[in-house]
């Protein structure tokens, strides 16, 4: 078992406050994060759907390599890019995976397969299950 374990502080309402997110695992440091960057309204600071964002390209990335490993045809490469998408007073709307991967001896339709279970085994994605996840993969 693996714990891995963040932690934030905030100061002051939603709309004028500001926190900071640590790090605490991997001791990577502190963000910051702030509403107007989650509301579009100009931030240049980390929001939370950002951090799903990392953590969902990470881990399906890493369960599309190990399925194409254990399938003999490990990939060269693995891109994923993960768009969260956030609505002001409705929440996280969707995720959409985008992933290119150079996987040799591999037909774009056996990849599409793999890239398809990959979605559904990511444990991230199964925490996700709330929200609607699209994918869209491609063979490089």
């Amino acid at each position: 078992m693996t714990v891995s374990s963040a932690q934030a502080h905030w100061e002051g309402s939603l709309i004028e406050g500001q926190g900071e997110i640590e790090f605490l695992s991997s001791a990577l440091g502190s963000v910051e994060v702030d509403w107007k960057s989650r509301a579009g309204e100009g931030g240049h600071t980390t929001t939370p759907e950002e951090l799903i964002a990392a953590a969902h390209s990470a881990c399906y990335s890493m369960a599309l390599s190990h399925a194409l490993a254990g399938n003999g045809t490990p990939p060269a490469s693995v891109d994923t890019k993960a768009d969260v998408t956030f609505v002001p007073g409705q929440g996280i709307t969707g995720i959409l995976l985008t992933v290119k991967a150079a996987v040799p001896g591999l037909t774009a339709e056996q990849f599409a397969t793999f890239a398809a279970d990959a979605k559904t085994g990511c444990p991230v994605s199964a925490a996700l299950t709330g929200t609607t996840i699209t994918l869209d993969a491609v063979l490089v």
